[in-house]
């Protein structure tokens, strides 16, 4: 028999609650430990949210974590003054003469203050319908000589659930900016007088609906006399303009007012611009210049001028059954099938984000180039992006530089929505339920038997939304949902934002110029305020038959070229950044004054008229009939003089004749290059010219491209 001692069997049991409890003490430790970091970050979050001082607003800044982070191959930025930096980066030396001046000129009297009455307005349409509808109302109202309502932007209006802190133009832009800007053209209030509020609610005012292209003649003719007998009028602008592009000679003031209506009076609201100014900060915080590219590759877009074709699948359906739409209103006047083929060889579909990729490494932007992508959502999906992401590894846009919080503030207090009866079109007949007799399974004959056909499945309310419901049950676009309506209204604030960013890009690339009715898009209004603030700034006219036609040349071997081909590709997009312009000017100016706001709104100072090639004829006679700028901006710094201007081209011609004489054989023979290394190879320098072959050959070009003078 085994005896069990009570001395042992006691330090044992004592050992044993020893150590439970020191167990115990860890986990109320840990536990402690775990409730005081949550209530740090409690506290974080508390202050990140309803702190607005500097202090704070900077913290949260530093301490913001996101999804984009630079990849630079190198570091060293002492290269910025080589001549393919320079090639790459700096301005156009043939536009660097021009300066914006749209100040009014001659004998431009002030507003009367008894004014013939009030001009109400309702514009529709997207962000580049609304800046281009806004600068024509109030040249309408100078016109009018009438008292011009604050304009209610109906994608605001309409939309339900938005804050209501800011609504109609006060939700895009600062009312206040606008009143004071413009004190000296025109007079302006934020609402109607009681007495005619009370009238428009009666649909008493009388009202027009514009068209696009409409003249002064029509404004004092037509609406002139109904204004002076009613004191009032009702403006409905659809089309995203409500005055001819180019108006007379005698009324070259009023298009300087359209300037200083877009480009000085037209500040987003405060939220907005804090937003982008962070935006470019984050953007600038590298160190390095970056690209804006607009792909312009929106479904209207495509329906409109017929390029379905060049998708696939359920994106072409998609496209067609738009187009089909557009056709039966009578936005489109042609057929349903078009050679999308012939669409894209004539330039008239965008150019592909692959395509765009593929140019500017050709053009000689490294990899590690920072390219912001504008325009929210790509048409295709994030797979038409996968080949651009593949070539350059700092490709961003808003979502990739912003955090949620930051895009609430700007959106202000919301209601949360939620659509508790989903859309089901009227159209669809319910699904019929058979009724089953109880004696049917006794007298339909002996087993085995056919069993009966089961009832038809309803349809799920969300299927019915999507695109695979109703492209194929009905030849109607599906209305916007109560969420939707909000989302059109979130797309303003986000074009906004992507308008300042692209305007203050250090190069410019749009994808395609055109809307899906034909006019000038968001790419053509931010190459026009380009133009105006800085014409000597880098921006890309892309020529797309032009390049259509040379990149169906490697269309086999897309990711290699050869040394002729590179160098096509670089003398075209060198040459389309002076004549580009000339093209522009003859092309997008009849239809948006925007686009092209020169010479109206420039003058020229510091180095003389400015200097194009003998082919760009009609630009150069506008150019040559430019005033010159007044003596305070001579002043001020902003103009060149002639003796640096010089010697910048001396030094430029000096380093490519450098690199002529440079140029070794192994370059010359070389027939072949590499534009693209594959994720595994090494890639010395980061640029698609690794090699000093190639960089000395895009020297040897640089006087043979578009900036010579």
């Amino acid at each position: 028999m085994n005896w069990a001692f009570p001395t042992k069997i006691g330090v044992a049991g004592g050992g044993e609650g020893k150590a439970v409890v020191c167990r115990s003490k860890l986990k109320w430790v840990g536990l402690f430990g775990l409730v005081l970091s949550a209530f740090s970050l409690f506290t974080h979050f508390l202050l990140a949210r309803y702190t607005d001082g500097f202090a704070v607003s900077e913290y949260k800044s530093s301490i913001t974590i996101f999804s984009w982070r630079p990849i630079f191959e190198n570091a060293d930025l002492s290269t910025a003054q080589t001549p393919l930096y320079r090639r790459l980066w700096s301005p156009v030396r043939n536009l660097e003469s021009v300066h914006p001046y749209a100040n009014p000129r001659g004998n431009y009297v002030a507003p009367n203050s008894q004014t013939n009455g009030y001009v109400f307005v309702r514009i529709r349409g997207g962000f580049h319908e609304i800046r281009n509808s806004i600068c024509d109302v109030v040249v309408i109202a100078r016109l009018l000589n009438a008292t011009l309502v604050i304009p209610e932007i109906q994608s605001t209006t309409s939309s339900k659930g938005i804050s209501t802190e800011f609504k109609s133009f006060a939700y895009l832009y600062s009312e206040d900016q606008f009143i004071a800007a413009l004190a000296q053209d025109i007079k302006i209030v934020k609402t109607l007088p009681k007495n005619l509020k009370g009238a428009r609610r009666k649909k008493e005012i009388p009202s027009f609906k514009v068209a696009k292209s409409a003249s002064p003649f029509f404004y004092l003719h037509h609406v002139l006399p109904v204004l002076n007998r009613h004191s009032v009028v009702e403006l409905v602008v659809p089309d995203g303009g409500c005055l001819q592009a180019q108006l007379p000679p005698n009324l070259e003031e009023n298009q300087r007012l359209r300037c200083r209506v877009a480009f000085h009076a037209l500040i987003f609201r405060d939220e907005v611009q804090e937003l982008a100014t962070k935006i470019l900060y984050r953007i600038r915080s590298s160190g390095r210049p970056y690209i804006a590219y607009d792909p312009g590759m929106t479904r209207d877009a495509l329906a409109y001028h017929g390029c379905a074709e060049l998708f696939q699948d359920v994106h072409t359906e998609l496209i067609q059954h738009k187009r089909a739409w557009m056709i039966k209103r009578g936005i489109v006047k042609g057929n349903l099938s078009v050679d999308s083929a012939q669409q894209r060889l004539n330039g008239l579909c965008p150019l592909m984000p692959e395509e765009i990729g593929i140019l500017l490494r050709a053009y000689g932007y490294s990899s590690d180039t920072i390219i912001y992508i504008s325009g929210g959502e790509v048409f295709g999906g994030q797979k038409k992006l996968i080949p651009l992401h593949a070539m350059f590894e700092n490709v961003l846009d808003r979502t990739s530089l912003t955090m949620p919080w930051e895009l609430n503030k700007m959106y202000g207090r919301e209601a949360n929505l939620v659509d508790k009866s989903p859309k089901i079109n009227n159209n669809l007949s319910p699904p019929t339920k058979e009724e089953k007799e109880p004696n049917a399974w006794k007298i339909s004959g002996p087993r085995p038997r056919p069993l009966p056909p089961p009832p038809p499945r309803a349809k799920n309310p969300y299927n019915i939304e999507g695109w695979w419901g109703w492209v194929a049950e009905s030849d109607n676009e599906p209305e916007s949902t109560v969420v939707e309506l909000r989302i059109n209204a979130h797309k303003l604030l986000w074009e906004a934002i992507d308008y300042a960013v692209c305007v203050d890009a250090d190069a410019f690339v749009p994808g395609f110029d055109r809307d899906g009715k034909g006019n000038s898009n968001f790419a053509s209004l931010v190459m026009g305020h380009r133009l105006y603030r800085n014409a000597a700034s880098r921006t890309f006219r892309i020529d797309r038959k032009e390049t259509t036609r040379l990149l169906d040349e490697i269309s086999e071997h897309f990711y290699q070229a050869n040394r002729t081909w590179i160098t096509s590709i670089r003398r075209s997009l060198r040459r389309n950044l002076v004549e580009g312009i000339t093209k522009e000017m003859i092309k997008s100016k009849p239809m948006s004054f925007l686009s092209f706001p020169i010479h109206e709104c420039s003058c020229s100072g510091g180095n003389g008229p400015p200097s194009v090639n003998a082919s760009s004829n009609p630009l150069r006679n506008v150019l040559e009939a430019m005033d010159s700028c007044p003596s305070w901006m001579e002043g001020g710094g902003g103009m060149a003089s002639p003796t640096g201007g010089d010697k910048v081209v001396k030094e430029e011609y000096d380093d490519d004749v450098d690199g002529e004489e440079s140029d070794s054989p192994a370059a010359a023979a070389e027939e072949a290059v590499l534009l693209f290394r594959q994720g595994g190879e090494s890639n010395d320098g980061g640029a698609e010219m690794g090699n000093k072959e190639e960089t000395q050959m895009e020297d040897q070009e640089e006087l043979e491209g578009g900036e010579k003078r």
